[in-house]
């Protein structure tokens, strides 16, 4: 396994990355975006690092987990790769999005979240 990704779909995802990225100095970790379907954003995250962890129901895994097969859309580095594109290009070898700072920005910003509107 390379790699465990979240995704969050339409403005959810726009808004989270959109975090990430003040919050890292420009440089979150990988991040994919496609602009068709669901419009998806996927964040690439450690090997393992979703598995048997809670995430709010919003957030959709993707990872090695015993029984499942999960395929995530991955753009080439380089070129025309419609629908999907990198929002954040990866800038080294294990170089990922930090699970728990995703995690938090997930629970912060989005319904449901204590610090989101409506949220608990």
């Amino acid at each position: 396994m390379q790699f465990d990704a979240v995704r969050l779909d339409g403005m959810d995802g726009r808004l989270v990355a959109d975090c990430l990225e003040r919050m890292t100095g420009g440089d979150p970790g990988p991040i994919v975006t496609q602009v068709n379907g669901r419009r998806g954003t996927y964040f690439l995250l450690p090997p393992g690092s979703t598995y048997r962890r809670p995430w709010p129901a919003v957030a959709v895994r993707f990872n090695g987990e015993p029984g499942q097969i999960s395929y995530v859309p991955v753009p080439a580095l380089r070129g025309r790769t419609w629908p999907l594109a990198w929002r954040c290009p990866p800038t080294g070898p294990g170089r990922f999005v930090h699970p728990l700072l995703l995690r938090s920005a997930v629970v912060a910003l989005l319904p449901g979240g204590p610090g989101a509107p409506g949220g608990g």
